[in-house]
């Protein structure tokens, strides 16, 4: 008798890492996320005064479109909002695509990146961000990969899973070569407001460009789900409708409470500054301890090391798990199996703890 796959596993859209972090078991130390500490209602003064259960959002909701063309310098008719970053790229890639295009995704990447458009029924190919170049974003790499049949290529800055910021010129240079085949190059930035960098939005550059991000990772409000696209007047109003089908509006309540954390955005974006240095001395020292350990220096919330000389880092993550009580992200899901990411955007003494889970296991390997 033929076993049957898994019903997920037949899917054209599946994201293994997304269906890994919601069944996975429950860590002891969870190094896995990449998150900053979530934020109390303590954290955003007001935010029970501002709940509330109605409010008109049919297009988006006005306070908080206008709050987001504000604090990035673009008119309110360039902003679709949506359910968290994840929601954003689905958004944005229905407006951009019809079934049967191709877009062209870094790798190592995010895995929902890959499934959301082939959800909407475009294929995916693939160029690289090279370990052994620091993860930098070669515009000769997407050169040699785009084809007349691409119609959206797909950066991360920082890239998601190594925290690697991209260079602006290349991501200049990759626009100018979407532009010559009639794409568009889609940027989620979601992790770009923890690096400090003030500039604006990839969608400023022009165009060719379109910006996703949310309010997930760099503020510990990742149950805001307050996400957005910025993007040309065109190319915003067609995700607005294609929001008509995916899930309607938001909820009132999250937007209500997004437009307050918007207006107190440099307090928090100072409390998640303030977390992510203390975590990274953390993580710097730990790193620096393990020459074995070899990674491209982060400015996100993660970092992406691998062992020297060990091609695939499964054994050590699940013996991790099993033996330590502790989650890191296993490489594979970002199609770098010899990798594995830590996330420290998070509790301190957990993070401590759990790297001291890890060290323990790399001892006991050396």
């Amino acid at each position: 008798m033929t076993e049957r796959a898994p019903e997920s596993q037949s899917l054209r859209f599946h994201a293994p890492y997304m269906e890994w972090a919601k069944t996975r078991p429950a860590p002891e130390f969870d190094l896995a996320g990449s998150n900053i500490l979530a934020c109390s209602l303590d954290d955003l003064p007001g935010a029970r005064e501002a709940m509330a259960l109605s409010g008109a959002n049919d297009n988006g909701y006005q306070p908080l479109m206008d709050a987001i063309a504000a604090r990035y310098g673009v008119a309110a008719d360039r902003v679709t909002t949506a359910t968290g970053t994840a929601g954003a790229n689905l958004l944005a890639f229905a407006a951009l695509l019809e079934p049967g295009d191709e877009v062209l995704v870094e790798r190592p990447g995010y895995d929902p990146l890959l499934g959301a458009a082939r959800l909407l029924g475009a294929t995916t190919t693939r160029f690289e961000r090279r370990f052994e170049d620091g993860y930098a974003l070669d515009p000769d790499l997407v050169r040699r990969a785009i084809t007349p049949r691409t119609t959206v290529v797909v950066i991360t800055t920082p890239h998601n899973p190594s925290g690697v910021v991209a260079d602006g010129a290349a991501v200049d240079e990759i626009g100018r070569l979407a532009a010559r085949q009639g794409a568009v190059v889609l940027v989620d930035e979601v992790y770009k407001d923890l690096t400090g960098d003030t500039s604006p939005p990839a969608a400023m550059r022009g165009d060719v460009f379109v910006t996703t991000s949310s309010l997930t990772k760099s503020y510990g409000l990742s149950s805001l789900r307050a996400g957005w696209v910025i993007a040309s007047e065109r190319v915003a109003a067609r995700a607005r409708r294609a929001r008509d089908v995916v899930d309607g509006t938001g909820s009132i309540v999250a937007e209500r409470l997004a437009v307050l954390a918007f207006a107190q955005l440099e307090r928090l974006h100072a409390r998640a500054r303030m977390q992510l240095a203390r975590n990274k001395a953390v993580v710097d020292d730990f790193l620096a301890a393990h020459p074995q350990l070899e990674y491209a220096p982060s400015a996100a919330t993660i970092v992406f090391p691998k062992i020297r000389g060990l091609q695939d880092a499964d054994p050590l993550v699940e013996r991790l798990m099993r033996e330590h009580r502790t989650a890191v992200g296993p490489g594979r899901f970002f199609d770098a199996p010899a990798h594995f990411r830590i996330g420290y955007g998070g509790d301190t003494d957990k993070l401590r703890g759990g790297l001291d889970r890890l060290e323990r296991l790399l001892t006991a390997t050396a």
